[in-house]
């Protein structure tokens, strides 16, 4: 048989036996080993590259999602997907190889040309529809009619001229951030090699050696389970980049372990699920985000994964620490002793973890572009798996290729389409009018431009994948960002008294009306009100004279990370929260009571973003980010034990609140002294809680 009409997604994949199987699993595998012929050795322009990875792709999303399944499950004709396909696959190689021509014509399109555009761009919406749904489609198709036809209608600061059909067919395809631009590029190299790379470490066995880790370190302690769950989905997530892969392939080892060890199952599955999100913060690999940021930031990849690092462990923690308070509120015992070590676990698979994560790491550490690391990390797979019980043959080999191009179907899709919406957003410069909008709601409040980007992100995660919500909405918001953190130095220096001279004559000539302010000392107060309040105009040229490159810089990485950090919440975020549900279809728990559970698990995703806001966490300052990193663990510690009424044993209200009150002087930006006293008062409430709490039989009882 040909075709199989049933898959492992529930309906969504066409899946084939037999010699259909093997022909697609060739393709896959010339697709691969394509894109690693290339990554080493530049034969094809980056534009022809581009596009060519467009094209297999998008003749496998053709094959592998139907255009429809009817009432009874069966997919649409094989051969109608084919030939959409193979039309699309055409187009896009097709105009890889026209761009000269068309130049040579005046940047004039030619019947054949006119034909391969919008095959390609139709292909690209319906291919988009089949993998991620109707919202991108949407927005595409609101897009390209937006500055073709309908922008010129709309008054105020959104009102656009319009661009000739041509123009716009033109720079849909050719334009710097179009289906064949930056984000391609992206995908086409970073992306999938990484993909590649965690297919042959799950291959390998490194799967099973992060649960048997995980296990080993954990598995006896209170709450063991969830903090397996912790442990090892923040490994998996080094593997996969993916919340809802994540979920899947940790939580049917890891929920059933908590559910038998007493945790409810709501509670198992929104630990997996929260856990599980955590994966795509994880370095190296952060999904598809680190190697998107260092393109829109132009920040070396390997700078942004190393200051990621602690963010990602403090958010760990946070899941962790709900998941032992939670054990100790229902007085859960720890699991069995199984037998399973250290030692045990790192003779069974060790080795095909851990020496191609090294290599991986080293390679960035001494220069090496992340390309060339990914690559070399798969042949250290391949090297390592020798020495554990699953050497990687020539079929595991192929298999895992295989796998790799499989599971980079959606995200080169989606990552190649969604610069058809990135591509308006520049040329129209929406970007900016957004950006403009939320510094002028926010009135230059941090804080509240954070609440503004994260109920955006949550509308946006709703229809959008989370690498496709953080690129638009770092489009959209990013510059604002960025450039409100930088004005905290700004203030500091008015503050202080410090502004440069050329600075200061900056704003006796853009606010002379506040001359009289300018002549005294300012508190800073009064300073962050001055600062705040100043036109852009004013603003940007201000921050240029006084912020130094570096300060800037880190500015502009946290205005990113925070995206990136808020763009994960649709996983774990009724109504959608797409991991959550994974986790309570494997918990058989109730979905949406669930996914309330992972949200509440996942206040790390908010908390650390402020951090990014206000402290220099991302600055690579080390002794200052390790600083900040020691008292998050006492605050975040402090706000879950407030949050469930429990350290090591349940406590009423009042407690509540002191927790609650000793977790934000922990967190507070800026005050040493209040962080230093919010410590003391964490343990203090610890000891007390031990040694004169009530235990959970003793707090039920009454």
């Amino acid at each position: 048989m040909a075709e199989s009409e049933k898959d492992e997604d529930g309906g969504r994949l066409r899946t084939f036996t037999g010699s259909a199987d093997l022909a697609l699993s060739v393709v896959c595998f010339l697709i691969a080993v394509g894109h690693i012929y290339v990554a080493f050795d530049p034969v094809l322009s980056e534009l022809q590259r581009n596009g060519f990875h467009f094209a297999g792709f998008a003749a496998l999303a053709a094959i592998l999602y139907p255009m429809w399944r009817g009432s009874s499950g069966k997919p649409a004709p094989i051969m109608l997907d084919l030939v959409i396909g193979i039309a699309v696959a055409a187009s896009a190689v097709w105009l890889t190889f026209a761009e000269n021509a068309i130049y040579d014509r005046g940047v004039k399109l030619a019947p054949l040309d006119w034909i391969a555009v919008t095959i390609c761009i139709l292909g690209a919406i319906e291919l988009t529809r089949r993998v991620a749904g109707v919202i991108i489609p949407i927005l595409i198709i609101l897009s390209l009619t937006y500055v073709a036809f309908w922008g010129k209608y709309i008054g105020g600061v959104f009102s656009f001229p319009g661009l000739s059909i041509e123009t716009v067919a033109f720079r849909s395809i050719y334009g710097d951030d179009a289906m064949f631009g930056t984000i391609a590029r992206i995908s086409s190299t970073y992306v999938f090699l990484f993909i590649i790379f965690g297919a042959f470490l799950l291959r390998s066995g490194a799967g099973e050696f992060v649960i048997n880790m995980a296990r080993a370190v954990a598995g006896k302690l209170v709450g063991g389970p969830g903090i397996v769950a912790v442990i090892a989905s923040g490994l998996t997530g080094t593997i996969s980049g993916s919340a809802v892969a994540n979920t899947a392939s940790t939580g049917v080892i890891t929920i059933p372990l908590m559910k038998r060890a007493g945790f409810k199952p709501k509670f198992a599955g929104g630990v997996e699920a929260a856990a599980s999100t955590g994966g795509q913060l994880m370095p190296p690999i952060m999904g598809a985000g680190a190697f998107v940021m260092a393109s829109f930031t132009q920040i070396p990849y390997e700078t942004i994964v190393a200051v990621a690092a602690l963010p990602a462990l403090l958010y760990f923690l946070s899941v962790a620490f709900f998941v032992r308070i939670e054990a100790r509120r229902n007085n859960l015992a720890p699991m069995p002793d199984e037998g399973q070590t250290l030692g045990s676990a790192f003779k069974e698979g060790g080795a095909s973890f851990v020496l191609p994560i090294c290599t991986l790491i080293t390679l960035l550490v001494i220069g090496f572009t992340p390309t060339y690391a990914a690559v070399f990390g798969i042949i250290a797979v391949i090297g390592s798996s020798w020495l554990t019980k699953n050497p990687m043959g020539p079929t595991a080999v192929f298999e895992a290729f295989v796998m790799g191009t499989k599971g980079m179907v959606l995200t080169a899709v989606l990552l190649c389409s969604v610069g058809l919406i990135v591509n308006v957003i520049a040329t129209a410069g929406v970007g900016n009018t957004f950006s403009l909008m939320i510094a002028s709601w926010a009135g230059g409040n941090i804080l509240i431009a954070l609440v503004l980007i994260a109920l955006a992100s949550l509308i946006l995660g709703m229809g959008l994948p989370v690498t496709a919500a953080y690129i638009v909405l770092a489009t959209l918001s990013a510059p604002a960002l960025s450039g409100m953190i930088s004005d905290q130095f700004v203030i500091t220096q008015l503050a202080a008294g410090a502004l440069p001279d050329a600075a200061k004559a900056v704003l006796m000539f853009g606010v002379p009306e506040q001359a009289e302010l300018l002549s005294r000392e300012l508190t800073y107060s009064e300073a962050a009100g001055l600062i705040q309040s100043l036109p852009l105009e004013i603003a940007a040229p201000l921050r240029d004279l006084v912020v130094p490159p570096a300060v800037a810089t880190s500015a502009l990485l946290s205005a990113h990370m925070i995206i990136f950090w808020l763009s994960q919440d649709s996983n774990v975020t009724p109504p959608v929260a797409l991991a959550a549900f994974t986790a309570a279809a494997i918990a058989k728990a109730p979905a949406m009571a669930t996914g309330v559970a992972s949200w509440k698990l996942a206040k790390g995703l908010y908390i650390v973003p402020v951090l990014f806001a206000y402290t220099p966490f991302l600055s690579g300052d080390w002794p200052a980010m390790i600083q900040i990193f020691l008292f998050a663990v006492f605050g975040v510690y402090a706000l879950s034990a407030g949050l469930q009424g429990c350290m090591e044993r349940r406590f009423g209200i009042v407690m509540r609140v002191l927790c609650l009150a000793a977790g934000l002087a922990c967190l507070w930006p800026a005050a040493f002294v209040i962080n230093l006293c919010g410590v003391a008062a964490v343990m203090a409430l610890l000891l007390w809680n031990i040694r004169f709490g009530a235990s959970a039989q003793e707090a039920s009882a009454h």
